[in-house]
């Protein structure tokens, strides 16, 4: 993206007030979130699908292969999105980002963001409960802030892969119990 663009122009400007107003215990709970977001993922479907073993409940299993393919839809759709846009990452763009650490080379979409935004949406689908779906979101969004705080995504990353997320966990209910 162009350094004139205006999106990339809003991008750098957010990434930079992110980098100087950092702080030790802000950055150890986003490295936290960006850390630990990947078992989440893993963890939330294995858990569900174990209960509905135990509990012999054909529907509850059915509802964890639900998000578990949700989330695989999602990472061959962002992986493919990444390999054809090969963005770089704000640390090795035109304007130098101070990033926390320094992941893989392509930014576009943010991988965290839209897996965690893809278990949150198809969480949600399945249990419509508020005590469900708040802090699912909650995760998801802070596992995108953190992001960006780190300095390893530029919002424009990030917002679109909360959307690809989104979208992988909705086109694929028709997997959900009782569908």
């Amino acid at each position: 993206m162009s350094p004139d663009n205006p999106i990339q122009k809003i991008d750098n400007r957010i990434l930079i007030d992110l980098s100087e107003h950092r702080s030790e215990p802000k950055t150890n709970v986003f490295m936290f979130l960006s850390k630990y977001n990947n078992l989440v993922n893993i963890a939330v479907p294995a858990g569900i699908f174990a209960a509905g073993v135990i509990d012999n409940d054909k529907g509850t299993r059915q509802n964890a292969c639900y998000i578990a393919t949700s989330s695989a839809v999602n990472l061959l759709l962002t992986m493919v999105i990444k390999k054809i846009v090969k963005r770089p990452r704000p640390f090795l763009g035109q304007i130098k980002i101070n990033a926390v650490y320094h992941p893989g080379q392509t930014s576009f979409p943010s991988g965290h963001t839209s897996s965690s935004f893809t278990t949150a949406t198809a969480l949600s689908q399945v249990y419509h409960k508020w005590y469900v779906i708040a802090p699912a979101y909650l995760w998801a969004s802070s596992v995108g802030y953190s992001r960006m705080y780190l300095g390893v995504h530029y919002p424009s990353d990030v917002a679109t892969g909360a959307l690809i997320g989104t979208g992988s966990a909705l086109s694929m209910g028709f997997l959900r119990s009782g569908h």
